[in-house]
């Protein structure tokens, strides 16, 4: 008998596809129309808002159904619940039930084997990644894909008596082909072995519905996909806000405004922080106080790019190959803004970093990153402490030497200030003009102790006459 890989479970799906009865709707007095939607809107809205768990409503093209409501909860008791609650609104009796898949998130043993060896050697980015996995996130806005998939069991090509090795290298060359559109497209993998017809569920969102179909024509090429693959009905939609129920049922374009083309902003963007690792609380406080004294600490979160640092102790040489390669996929994305490698000028690990113009693409980047050479921690992971990262130091090639004096100089006078435990600056290896610095506090309020100083008053002055543009510093937990 083959091996079966090992699996660790997180949260139970369900997704609901609805048909309306549009008849019925159109011949209903307005007051019940108006009752029923505030009260789904609210049901919606309250389990939207829970705890441990999502729930999400899309937009379903073509004949198979009208609406997805997805949901996701910790326990199977949860979900069940939740459709027996939904049938029990005065909406529900307007929708009908075409179709469903109940299904569990996993950690498969496939692309993750070193989690299950020894769990407590995984690194913290890639365990963090695996989370994800089992406890993921719904993009806010977006198009979904879903389809339901198994494995064939034919004489010629059946599976599951392949030996173990075999679908671990094709389930390997399966996963690059999904790290290609890392940034672009979310994947949600479901097992659904004995809750439902199928053996897992695929569930795929993107802001560009061309890069669904992309990615699924792609893989179709996979030698676990061509020989292997089998496939259910494929639904395609778009979530859309609870609130925008009313619209979606008068037949208007949904999400609300997503037809409108979007403002932009000629400014350069700005880093407040990274997933996972960002202080939230007080930081628009520390922001105000930092642009009283001239010192560029990025926009409330919602209008930043997302910035991801790892560190390495491989040899900066072949991380720089493996981050070029990675890098060649991101690029294909809008939402990819830059990752490089940056090597500390003494003795340190290098630094992998990647910037995104947003999180949802910076959560997915980060599993990928993980999974570079020697990825030894992230930027900001320490048990204690507080973290400042200054980005996007541009030297003008002119004043390279009195940027690095100046640094060296306040690296001294840091040397002797209270709470300040090491800061480092590190060098783009493509870009000698590129910087960053690190720096690790023992807390916040030390950190701030020094931004406050005339010392650091003098530093930013002379940056001012050295650099091309602005830093941006980002606190990190």
């Amino acid at each position: 008998m083959a091996d079966a890989p090992p699996t660790e479970e997180g949260w139970f799906a369900v997704h609901d596809f609805r048909e309306i009865d549009w008849e019925q709707w159109r011949n209903a007095p307005e007051r019940r129309r108006d009752a029923a939607l505030d009260e789904v809107t609210t049901f919606l809205s309250d389990a939207e808002d829970i705890g441990e768990g999502e729930t999400a409503i899309f937009t379903v093209a073509g004949h198979e159904a009208d609406i997805l409501i997805l949901h996701l909860r910790p326990t199977l008791d949860e979900v069940e619940r939740l459709g027996r609650a939904f049938e029990r609104t005065a909406f529900g009796s307007f929708t009908a039930r075409t179709n469903s898949f109940v299904s569990v998130t996993e950690i498969g043993g496939y692309t993750s084997p070193e989690y299950f060896e020894d769990p407590e050697e995984v690194d913290a980015g890639l365990r963090r990644y695996l989370e994800t996995k089992k406890r993921p996130s719904i993009p806010e806005d977006g198009y979904v894909t879903f389809y339901p998939m198994a494995k064939r069991r034919d004489p010629e090509y059946n599976w599951f008596e392949t030996p173990m090795e075999e679908r671990a290298e094709m389930m390997a060359e399966h996963g690059e082909t999904g790290k290609s559109y890392a940034g672009t497209v979310t994947q949600v993998v479901t097992s659904a072995f004995g809750l439902d017809d199928w053996e897992w569920g695929v569930t795929l969102f993107a802001t560009d519905a061309v890069a669904l179909k992309d990615i699924v024509y792609e893989m179709r090429f996979d030698e676990a996909t061509a020989k292997y693959g089998e496939f259910g009905s494929f639904f395609v939609g778009r979530r859309f806000p609870v609130d925008d129920l009313d619209a979606f049922m008068a037949a208007e374009t949904v999400p609300v405004g997503a037809d409108e083309a979007d403002e932009t902003d000629d400014e350069a963007p700005a880093v407040s922080g990274h997933p996972g690792g960002a202080h939230d609380n007080g930081d628009d406080d520390l922001r105000e106080e930092l642009a009283d004294r001239d010192i560029y600490a990025g926009s409330p979160r919602g209008e930043d790019v997302y910035a991801l640092a790892l560190y390495s102790d491989a040899d900066p040489e072949t991380l720089s190959q493996e981050v070029t390669a990675l890098r060649s996929n991101f690029e294909h994305y809008d939402t990819h803004v830059t990752t490089a490698v940056y090597e500390p000028r003494s003795d340190g690990h290098a630094a992998v970093v990647s910037v995104w113009e947003t999180e949802s693409a910076a959560d997915t980047a980060s599993g990928f990153l993980s999974d570079l050479p020697g990825i030894v921690g992230r930027a900001g992971e320490t048990e204690d402490g507080w973290a400042t990262l200054g980005m996007f130091y541009t030297v003008d090639p002119g004043h390279r030497a009195d940027f690095l004096e100046t640094f060296d100089g306040v690296d001294e006078l840091l040397a002797d200030v209270d709470g300040h435990r090491e800061s480092t600056l590190l060098v783009n290896r493509e870009d000698e003009t590129d910087m960053f610095i690190d720096s690790q506090w023992d807390g916040r309020e030390h950190a701030m102790d020094f931004f406050r100083s005339d010392a650091f008053g003098e530093t930013v002055a002379t940056g001012r006459d050295v650099l091309t543009d602005r830093p941006r510093h980002v606190f990190l937990a």
